[in-house]
């Protein structure tokens, strides 16, 4: 996966994803580590808490087929 300050990481990594403001900030670090990586593409516009896990879940999944994954942008589903 990329990352803004550490370039790509692999292997066995955690995914830590925060939502406020209208906004999904998702971080990266490996297993055990103490260092947290801003994951390129964070943070994302995310319009409630909901659509932060959905994101996060698409983080996970990307992040398991790795190939210098990015943070997926989510369909935009205008308002009712």
């Amino acid at each position: 996966m990329l990352t803004d300050e550490g370039g790509v990481v692999t292997g066995d990594l955690t995914v830590h994803t925060t939502w406020a403001e209208r906004e999904a900030r998702v971080a990266v670090q490996y297993s055990g580590a103490s260092d947290w990586f801003t994951m390129s593409g964070s943070p994302v516009p995310c319009e409630s808490e909901e659509e932060s896990r959905d994101l996060h879940d698409a983080v996970v999944a990307a992040v398991r087929e790795g190939n210098g994954a990015t943070v997926p942008r989510l369909p935009v589903v205008p308002p009712a």
